[in-house]
């Protein structure tokens, strides 16, 4: 194997951690609105849960990366998937500069990540 290979795969690595801690953090949100206030004990336990896992993750994550792209990239993520599932399942609105902003938190991690290859 070639020493390229050595070389890219931590931080290979590190971006799928980073981007399981954005899901995990998608979790801890939805947990979050359906635990009632942290009142429903299986909601606040998944809640309390998946924030934890989600933050671990994300300092595995940055043993790697960057830390403003590391933060950025975990709460792009986390933010466009719980407005995602607000509007799939919460009924929450869908107007066009909602969506449209929306598609600006996923370009931005797009360009992040595209950027952290040119270092």
């Amino acid at each position: 194997m070639p020493i390229e290979a050595f070389i890219l795969r931590p931080v290979t690595r590190a971006w799928q951690i980073l981007l399981a801690a954005g899901l995990v953090e998608i979790v801890w949100a939805v947990g979050l609105k359906q635990s009632g206030g942290l009142t429903k004990p299986l909601p606040t336990a998944v809640t309390i849960v998946a924030y934890v896992a989600s933050f671990y993750l994300l300092a595995l994550a940055m043993k790697a990366l960057p830390l403003g792209t590391a933060y950025a990239v975990w709460t792009g993520v986390g933010a466009a998937g719980a407005a995602i599932i607000g509007v799939l399942f919460f009924k929450e609105p869908r107007d066009l500069l909602r969506l449209g902003s929306l598609a600006l938190i996923v370009v931005g991690v797009i360009g992040l990540r595209i950027g952290s290859r040119a270092q």
